[in-house]
């Protein structure tokens, strides 16, 4: 998704006054836009896959400080988080399987752990658990 279609995603749930969303919203807009100007700065686009990658860090931001409030005993902010969590979680790729992983990867001429990185790494940005294809790429 693009930085636009985010921005009427919060307008929609400002619209619909659900504060979780928006308040993941105001984070997910946020990042994207120091992105934006960090890959200006290196005469670089933002592309989907950069996108992709911010979602799941920010996912796994939200989870970080929900785990923080439950140790602290705050439930009100736990219920919170998990608002936002949910609301992120809608715009996350649909991560490869262990299976599409294998048969990229037995599609490649080059199977060697370096080229097999850089190649998800290029093309499969955010649509690629890389731990995982690292642990498969070993199998062969």
């Amino acid at each position: 998704m693009t930085l636009e279609q985010f921005k009427k995603e919060k307008i929609e749930a400002m619209k619909a006054h659900n504060q979780d969303a928006v308040s993941a919203l105001n984070v997910l807009i946020s990042k994207i836009m120091n992105l934006t100007i960090e890959r200006r700065a290196e005469n670089k686009e933002v592309t989907e896959g950069d996108v992709d990658t911010l979602i799941k860090k920010v996912e796994k931001e939200l989870i970080e400080e929900r785990e923080g409030f439950e140790k602290a005993g705050r439930s009100e902010n736990v219920a919170s988080l998990n608002g936002q969590i949910e609301c992120i979680k809608k715009y996350l790729p649909k991560m490869m399987s262990a299976d599409e992983i294998r048969s990229v990867i037995a599609s490649l001429e080059d199977k060697t752990l370096p080229s097999i990185m850089k190649h998800f790494k290029m093309n499969y940005n955010g649509k690629a658990d890389m731990k995982e294809v690292s642990l498969i790429a070993k199998e062969f």
